[in-house]
């Protein structure tokens, strides 16, 4: 299956993060598999690595684990844990008829990428667009978390 482009870059994304977003959607082109592995997310740190996390659904719901998750290990097994460390994130989905989407980290998601890394910036689509939020926007009441 060919996948189809995302439809536009955002006017207020920067070439940083449209690096982010290519890496996401190069990776999700080479690992796709529907049913399986259908997200990847990126996430850079401020020295300008990109860690790319892949889904990996189960056949035991409980086993599944989210993009953003094993991107948000990865970037912790490599040392970084200061909140300020993750700079900026996005996640894609193909969709079985192939196209790719950016979307937004699920409520489990949003949870721990706020625990970590609240002032990061979080690339979602509202409606046609794609637009930048602060991770601590995803999930407006929550209590923060201080380690």
């Amino acid at each position: 299956m060919t996948a189809r482009p995302l439809a536009h870059r955002p006017d207020d994304m920067d070439d940083a993060d449209a690096e982010l977003l290519a890496a996401a959607t190069a990776l999700l082109d080479d690992v796709y598999a529907h049913g399986r592995h259908e997200v990847v997310a990126a996430l850079r740190t401020a020295d300008g690595a990109i860690h790319l996390g892949v889904h990996v659904d189960g056949s035991a719901r409980r086993s599944s684990v989210c993009a953003e998750g094993v991107a948000a290990g990865l970037v912790i097994a490599h040392g970084v844990t200061g909140s300020a460390d993750v700079t900026s994130m996005v996640s894609v989905l193909r969709r079985v008829e192939g196209t790719t989407h950016v979307i937004e980290p699920c409520g489990v998601c949003a949870e721990l990428l706020t625990d970590y890394w609240p002032e990061a910036s979080v690339w979602v689509t509202k409606g046609d667009d794609i637009v930048r939020v602060q991770a601590a926007d995803l999930l407006p009441a929550k209590r923060l978390r201080r380690w």
